[in-house]
């Protein structure tokens, strides 16, 4: 295949959609977008996000025991998981709430009640971990090799220990031990119980997903890039320890939202969530918002774009130089070089009227 026509193939994959290969095809879930000024503190409080809607609350009865295939039974675990994010910001924040008759996490092992995250940022698919390799048997990518230059790399799997008492708040699952740390992740729990309690525990962390997570550090790594009304690759599962005299990996329970136990391995085997915009109610009616691209510097040739919200009848642009326009999307020629300029977009609607300037933005060389 030439490379001509490799592009023309990625590029008609990409067009069928991202959520091809992913499991539970018929739903995708929502993460709820924050309003910049409202982002959850972590701090173990749910309060921060009495914000958000019910129907943002993923229960247990989207979870099935893929391992042991136990019936549900929440007086024994009952877990809701809400997914928030902000706009600008490549973070996933998560808030976790779960009543267990019995939390087991005296081991210093994974022998702990366990909160396993996977995420594919970009959609990539595939496996995370070196054993699920379809060419495992003969590529070299085995042994030591395999697990620093593919284990966690391309899609992140972290197992979050509920409550991780003396321990990391998390082990990650691969080679890329730093991702776990400020600045790209944070976590506080609140609880009051000891080993082999029952209670009620609250989590609450963010992650940031990479589309390149290298062993060495983050200098070479690469953010997943959140945008609005995209679709990313995540699931969870519950791996629910309730005797602390069996061995580790023997749990009463694998609940995972996938439904398929591979999810933990492999990036294909998770599920569609959705970066929703901000609720209508949490915002004004109408807002002006615009961005500009730079078409032609010697030509000094400038394309405005409008990312107003609301329902806009209406659109005055001043460019700051005498000019104005009536478009929504205009692109406008400035005459003089080496002149900064304050750009004004008024619009309005049914709703009202509003305006945003931008000083000095728009930069001529």
């Amino acid at each position: 295949m030439n490379i001509k026509n490799g592009v023309l193939l990625m590029a008609l994959m990409l067009a069928a959609g991202p959520s091809l290969g992913l499991e539970r095809p018929d739903v995708t879930f929502k993460i709820f977008q924050f309003p910049a000024d409202q982002i959850p503190r972590i701090d173990g409080d749910p309060a921060d996000w009495d914000l958000v809607p019910e129907r943002y609350a993923i229960g247990i009865d989207q979870l099935k025991d893929t391992v042991k295939n136990s019936p549900i039974d929440t007086t024994d675990l009952n877990v809701t998981v809400r997914v928030g994010w902000v706009k600008g910001l490549n973070r996933l924040y998560f808030l976790y709430q779960a009543y267990d008759d019995y939390w087991d996490f005296s081991h210093r092992d994974l022998h702990n009640d366990i909160f396993e995250i996977v995420v594919d940022g970009d959609l990539s698919g595939g496996p995370l971990i070196p054993q699920m390799r379809p060419d495992k048997e003969t590529n070299r990518l085995e042994g030591t090799d395999g697990h620093f230059q593919f284990h966690g790399v391309q899609a992140q799997n972290y197992h979050i220990l509920t409550p991780a008492e003396d321990k990391s708040w998390t082990m990650v699952w691969g080679a890329n031990q730093w991702i776990d740390q400020l600045p790209w992740a944070n976590a506080a729990s609140n609880y009051n119980f000891k080993p082999g309690d029952s209670g009620h525990y609250t989590l609450e962390c963010w992650i940031t997903p990479f589309d390149y997570a290298p062993y060495e550090g983050p200098a070479r790594a690469v953010e997943s890039k959140l945008t609005e009304d995209a679709l990313i690759g995540l699931s969870w599962s519950i791996l629910d320890y309730d005797d602390v005299t069996v061995k580790q990996g023997e749990y009463d329970g694998f609940w995972n939202l996938s439904q398929k136990t591979t999810m933990y391995g492999d990036a294909s085997d998770l599920v569609a969530f959705r970066l929703m915009p901000i609720e209508a109610d949490l915002r004004a009616p109408i807002q002006a918002l615009w961005e500009f691209t730079v078409l032609d510097m010697d030509r000094r040739l400038i394309a405005f774009k409008d990312t107003s919200y609301g329902e806009v009848a209406a659109w005055t642009w001043d460019f700051g130089d005498g000019h104005t326009a009536t478009e929504q999307h205009p692109i406008h020629q400035y005459q003089e070089s080496g002149t900064s300029y304050t750009v004004t977009l008024h619009i309005e609607g049914p709703k009202g009227k509003s305006r945003l300037s931008k000083v000095w933005d728009v930069m001529i060389r």
